[in-house]
């Protein structure tokens, strides 16, 4: 029985060791079951997080738009700020009154000058009224011109 044992003992070791090679051999698969869920949360995480994250770089750019725009009525606040200082000075209201109104103070002599018209010696001369022209209409007149004098030179047509 020994013998039978013996022999027993090694079939089973060369089947194992016939196990064993396709084990070695066989390769592992490149999705594993973890690494599909893995990726099934990250896909989840980045699905839920990018209209949040849309929003938020929207709002931001919001805020800087009104930042902007803030900026630019504190500007003109400190401007209108300005000229009301200006016109709390009784000499600057003055100077305006005499300039935009024609006011004067009691004694002086308020005039306006106006400018001459200009004369009727200024005006072009038919040269320069014939250079205005475009071409086309120099043309134009210039046939028309040579028509009417044929016209009158042939009375029986």
């Amino acid at each position: 029985m020994a013998v039978a044992d013996q022999r027993q003992a090694h079939e089973k070791q060369a089947e194992r060791e016939k196990q064993a090679v396709p084990k070695q051999a066989r390769r592992r698969p490149k999705l594993t079951g973890r690494a599909a869920v893995l990726a099934l949360v990250v896909c989840a995480l980045v699905a839920a997080l990018a209209y949040p994250m849309r929003q938020f770089i929207a709002q931001r750019s919001q805020i800087a738009q009104q930042r902007a725009a803030q900026q630019q009525a504190q500007q003109q606040v400190d401007e209108l700020r300005r000229e009301r200082a200006r016109w709390e000075d009784p000499a600057y209201v003055e100077a305006q009154a005499r300039q935009r109104l024609h006011y004067g103070f009691p004694g002086d002599v308020p005039f306006n000058s106006v400018l001459p018209t200009p004369t009727a010696t200024a005006s072009p001369s038919a040269q320069q009224q014939a250079a205005a022209q475009p071409w086309y209409q120099s043309l134009l007149g210039s046939l028309d011109s040579a028509d009417s004098a044929d016209r009158t030179t042939q009375p029986g047509r």
